[in-house]
């Protein structure tokens, strides 16, 4: 039988083995940064604004869910593990009395969510613990809040839960949008949601509606936040964040778009910022919105440029129902014939109900803020709001066709006019400003060689190149979505295009519910292809874009560029 001095002895070696436990545990915090400290009560009912019940119950509960306590939250450790060695002969003498646990009380608690903070009973739930039981018997008293805490609750974290707590208490979405799931793992993105609803509120206060901050809340969430969530899983961003919530990237594609924006100067759709974050995830960390923007983003004349259907991919168009060109990109010279171009982008802005984005590269920091590029700004504002679409211009400085490219990958569409198309030389095309804006232009690009035509018919040029397959593509689309005849022209040559290359592009567009004139004609392809368009009447050429690398394209030549030099109608180059 084991004597009473035995068992007290047995006790103060067990709370020696346990303080120095406590002192290990609180050296390897230290070292990691993370918390090892009870969760003080006061403190989270106060953050979390909590009321306290005026019912007890006495049940078992968990020792693993006891996460702090109302006046002992330093004595102990997040383990209960004693952290005082003061604490010796107390700690022992419990734990002598709890080898009968009929001697043991019930502790004391408060219960907030998920956990438990002690009132009465620090050192019986330590001896628990150390004794390796699961659960203690407890007399709980519950907290109400608006929202719930859990085991792995940690003090830092109580911070993003004050947070949360403010934030519903100033909303109301708990209530007005029952199971809405917002929770964010950094503090202080609820002042960011907080802007995003005032912003909202203001913006229909300035319309003459003026909602109260609840109402605006509940219109924000409706309206603001559920389609940058769909748009979050439609792309399963959240399988790239790991351990985010999609508040989280809600946050941070707001952010970014906001930062894109104030880049670029155009106002930007959220699929086009949450594109952006997953490449600038993708890229690495040290990627960021004004690398892109920087003459380093440039394009080497040598590059072959981007690859087929990255266009898409970045875009995160996988259907012909989907809208191919929300955002359409004009450069603007100032110039006549640029103002043909931006009257052809007026004709897809209002075909898509899309948005233009201009652009004007000043020569050098002067001319950006002169005369002639405010003119610029004016008048394209103008035929703007004159044609009932809207748009922003941006003023830059630098080599026109390094800018358009860099730009070009915030667009959906470039629309360009084309008052030099590339040369008949090798060298010539090598040099020329079109043909490698062609080369190396990450989205599809409208040449437009004269006045702005309707693009009522389309005449698709197919020869089952990858290239020649995304312009198949964009023809399902028009056709489709625009409501416009398509002609599908296959130019017959030995080893490169035959009937079955023809009958290949009629099986993906009838699968797709487009009935196409098909035609396959001998001859030469350029001359064939505006010849075609002449006879069927097409006021719109789509074409795969250039099918060799920059050297080779530039000796040889090729189709892209006769057409360039001899339609007289716009011509949509694919990549």
């Amino acid at each position: 039988m084991t004597s009473g001095a035995d068992t007290c002895a047995q006790a103060v070696y067990h709370f020696r083995r346990a303080l120095s436990r406590a002192y290990l545990e609180d050296i390897l915090a230290r070292l990691t940064g993370r918390s090892n400290d009870l969760i003080p009560f006061e403190e989270a009912r106060r953050a979390l604004k909590g009321r306290v019940s005026e019912q007890r119950e006495l049940r078992d509960i968990p020792l693993v869910a006891i996460v702090g306590s109302v006046g002992r939250y330093t004595d102990f450790t997040r383990q209960f593990l004693p952290r005082r060695r003061s604490d010796e002969e107390r700690w022992a003498r419990v734990m002598a009395v709890m080898d009968d646990p009929r001697n043991a009380p019930p502790i004391l608690v408060y219960q907030i969510g998920e956990v438990y903070f002690v009132l009465d009973g620090n050192h019986r739930v330590s001896v628990a613990r150390q004794r390796g039981a699961s659960h203690i018997r407890a007399y709980v008293t519950r907290v109400h809040t608006r929202v719930p805490l859990a085991p792995d609750t940690t003090p830092d974290e109580l911070i993003r839960k004050a947070e949360e707590a403010d934030f519903y208490e100033l909303t109301d979405l708990d209530k007005q949008r029952p199971g809405a799931d917002l929770r964010v793992t950094n503090p202080g993105q609820y002042r960011e949601i907080l802007a995003d609803i005032e912003a909202l509120r203001q913006e229909r206060a300035v319309e003459g509606q003026a909602p109260g901050p609840a109402e605006a809340a509940a219109l924000w969430y409706d309206t603001v936040y559920l389609p940058i969530v769909a748009i979050i899983r439609e792309r399963g961003m959240l399988h790239d964040f790991p351990g985010r919530t999609e508040t989280d990237l809600y946050v941070w594609i707001s952010r970014h778009r906001a930062q894109l924006e104030a880049a670029l100067g155009w106002a930007l759709d959220p699929e086009v910022a949450a594109a952006d974050l997953m490449a600038a995830q993708e890229q690495g960390p040290l990627r960021a919105a004004a690398t892109a923007l920087s003459p380093l983003a440039a394009a080497n004349l040598l590059n072959a440029g981007p690859p087929p259907g990255q266009w898409r991919q970045e875009r995160g168009v996988a259907s012909v129902e989907q809208r191919l060109s929300a955002d359409v990109l004009v450069p603007l010279s100032g110039a006549p014939e640029s103002w043909l171009a931006l009257e052809q982008a007026i004709v897809v802005a209002r075909r898509e109900s899309g948005r233009l984005h201009g652009l004007h590269v000043a020569p050098d920091a002067a001319a950006r803020s002169g005369a002639t590029a405010l003119a610029i700004k004016a008048e394209f504002e103008r035929r703007c709001r004159a044609a009932g679409v809207s748009g922003q211009l941006a003023i830059e400085v630098g080599a026109i066709t390094p800018a358009i490219v860099a730009r070009a990958r915030w667009s959906d569409l470039v629309v360009v006019h084309l008052a030099h198309p590339p040369g008949e030389g090798g060298l010539a095309r090598l040099r020329a400003g079109f043909h490698a804006l062609v080369q190396h232009c990450p989205r599809p690009i409208l040449a437009v060689p004269g006045p702005a035509r309707p693009l009522n018919a389309a005449l698709l040029c197919y020869d089952g190149t990858p290239k020649a397959n995304e312009a198949l593509f964009a023809a399902a689309y028009l056709a489709l979505q625009w409501v416009i005849p398509l002609t599908v022209l296959t130019v017959l040559e030995t080893g490169r295009a035959d009937e079955s290359t023809l009958a290949r592009a009629r099986r993906y567009l009838e699968a797709h519910g487009v009935s196409p004139v098909c035609v396959a004609a001998p001859g030469s392809p350029a001359a064939t292809i505006v010849a075609t368009a002449r006879e069927r009447a097409c006021d719109l050429i789509l074409i795969g874009g250039y099918g060799h690398g920059p050297l080779l394209e530039a000796v040889l030549g090729g189709t892209v560029d006769e057409v360039l030099r001899s339609s007289d109608r716009p011509v949509l180059i694919c990549r």
